[in-house]
């Protein structure tokens, strides 16, 4: 590859997005930020008085990837060879018969879906809705949003005549074509791995319309080009659009720089997903008890892993000392914890009392007192305590992946914004007794980027793009120190767990 070849990489998080430049050349990865947005809910007030729905400003976002794609045009427009988009999970986009969004998609943490979990499984069952999926059972996927919608019996669904997740969704804008990329498919709940399509026994028996559901493709497929209408609108006359690994983690999964296959993996951020990357799904009761999910990854591989709350509950701390008047910086919060003293108060970061946005240093002080521990008083000690409780569930995470699986996963790779965090990549060492490599920290871009080199034979296997990876980036390692201590928090941390 002598000439250097450019891609645009759209990743849009839970809380922010950006659009990154990706130049390959010479077995290297340069990655170079065009444009940076917020993201978040927009809260509207329900019309039928119950309060106030939580959704995403679709409209907007895609404004803004528009913006980052027209200053990538002017900056690097003649190496530019195609663009591509990679989004969380589950989250949904209804369209009519003519195309035209029929409402803006609600954001996962809305509340309706409240109840509708237990609703599933009276209709169909818990244990066979994982039979047929293999995937985690979290109120916020999209089956369950999808029931919701048919027990309140309201007219969007007599008028959809397509669903495209969020990643989907924004394809179809950009080149004309309906289709669900696979890695992001399978996040929905609604997706049979053993059958590599729609779970359509199970749909039907929940009552939910299955014409929507569009066709399948997989990862590392050419879209197409720009609608004539958006090339001229950002100022190009032709751009390929890739459907990279369109789910955030599955971008992320196949830019970790792992030499062999037995590794473990963290995409850390708002969530951290954390997980072994298996050739087939791994559907089983012992996969059922522990929580653990099957969800697609590039070149059909399956990403078995579990959602964990991640730093959702740091940013919930930050947004709140916000609001009282003293905006901190993550590494101030950071130097703060590490200055507090250690494994003092833990947490299940997981638990019922931190799923929703709110006052969380007050949750987890009334948390802590609930639970007879000490009450964490300074906001170091906050942070020190949400940061220890997330490496004791990773250690938790570790152990029940080896336990599943019959065998030892090892280093432990942490990927994406989070892999910033030494106390926490260190914290994770020692919790979980392993050497961990950090970085690197634009994973999810990176890995998008490959793909879409992958795509357009520019890199041959996710196994020589993570070659690249590793010439590409500066990784940090950190080595476990004494795990006693560690041993018996955890005995403490799991009396405070609500379980898988």
């Amino acid at each position: 590859m002598s000439r250097e070849t450019g891609f645009l990489a759209v990743d849009l998080g839970a809380s922010s997005g950006r659009v990154m430049m990706g130049r390959v050349r010479g077995g290297r990865i340069r990655l170079a930020e065009v444009h940076r947005f917020p993201n978040g809910p927009v809260r509207i007030p329900d019309p039928g008085g119950r309060g106030q729905r939580l959704h995403w400003d679709v409209l907007r976002i895609w404004e803004e990837i528009k913006t980052g794609l027209g200053l990538a045009i002017e900056e690097h427009g003649a190496d530019l060879v195609s663009i591509g988009v990679d989004t969380w999970g589950v989250d949904f986009a209804l369209l009519d018969r003519m195309g035209g969004m029929l409402s803006n998609p609600y954001h996962y943490r809305d509340d309706r879906t409240e109840g509708m979990m237990e609703e599933a499984f009276r209709r169909v069952g818990r244990r066979e809705i994982y039979e047929r999926t293999g995937i985690q059972f979290l109120p916020l996927n999209t089956v369950y949003q999808l029931l919701a919608l048919v027990v309140a019996d309201g007219p969007i669904l007599e008028a959809a005549e397509t669903l495209l997740t969020m990643p989907d969704l924004f394809n179809y804008w950009l080149t004309g074509r309906q289709a669900g990329e696979f890695t992001n498919v399978t996040t929905t709940q609604c997706y049979d791995p053993r059958e590599g399509d729609w779970a359509w026994p199970l749909l039907e028996r929940l009552g939910i319309p299955t014409h929507v559901f569009p066709e399948i493709i997989p990862s590392a497929t050419c879209l197409g080009d720009l609608l004539p209408a958006v090339a001229e609108e950002v100022g190009t006359t032709g751009l390929s659009v890739i459907a990279p690994a369109c789910h955030d983690t599955g971008s992320a999964v196949a830019a970790v720089p792992a030499a062999g296959s037995r590794f473990a993996y963290i995409s850390s951020g708002t969530w951290s997903l954390m997980g072994a990357e298996l050739p087939a799904p791994e559907i089983s009761p012992e996969a059922l008890a522990c929580g653990f999910t099957n969800e697609g990854g590039v070149e059909g591989t399956f990403r078995f892993l579990k959602n964990i709350a991640g730093l959702w509950l740091l940013e919930e701390c930050r947004r709140t000392w916000a609001r009282q008047g003293e905006t901190l910086s993550y590494d101030t919060l950071t130097q703060m914890a590490a200055e507090a003293d250690p494994l003092v108060s833990l947490i299940d970061v997981d638990g019922p009392d931190f799923a929703k946005p709110g006052d969380m240093p007050e949750r987890i002080r009334r948390h802590c007192w609930k639970m007879g521990q000490p009450v964490p008083q300074s906001k170091g000690a906050v942070v020190r305590c949400v940061l220890e409780s997330l490496a004791l569930k990773y250690r938790w995470v570790l152990d029940k992946l080896e336990e599943v699986l019959g065998y030892r996963l090892e280093p432990v790779h942490i990927v994406g914004g989070g892999s910033q965090n030494g106390l926490l990549n260190q914290l994770a060492a020692d919790a979980c007794q392993r050497p961990v490599i950090a970085g690197p920290v634009e994973a999810t871009a990176t890995g998008n980027v490959v793909t879409q080199a992958m795509a357009l034979g520019r890199i041959g296997s996710v196994k020589e793009g993570r070659q690249i990876v590793r010439d590409s980036f500066d990784l940090v390692s950190y080595e476990p120190a004494d795990g006693g201590p560690w041993d018996e928090a955890y005995q403490r941390w799991m009396a405070t767990s609500e379980g898988p």
